[in-house]
């Protein structure tokens, strides 16, 4: 066995079998020659789906109401102390 020179490992190919090599270049070929014409792919896109699932479920829909409810008026608060402050230091300064 000689030091210097250590085989590598053989490598590992995997063929799929469920799949149709032919149907897909085609496709590609298809989406290429859309886009090419300036025809729109269908394809879906992520902005269409935001909000897909709060939309579907009533839970998630009280939930998300509630939260953006109960934000506004800690918000309004916050302004209305921080107004109060800042009246009270310029009668204050005087």
């Amino acid at each position: 066995m000689n030091f210097y020179h250590m085989p590598k490992p053989k490598g590992f190919h995997h063929h799929y079998i469920y799949v149709d090599e032919r149907k897909e270049r085609i496709k590609k070929m298809e989406e290429k020659a859309k886009q090419e014409l300036g025809m729109e792919p269908s394809t879906v896109k992520p902005e269409d789906l935001r909000g897909t699932f709060h939309r579907a479920t009533t839970h998630a829909r009280k939930h998300q109401k509630r939260r953006n409810r109960m934000f506004l008026p800690g918000f309004a608060t916050c302004l209305f102390i921080i107004l109060l402050l800042v009246i009270l230091w310029y009668f204050l300064a005087k």
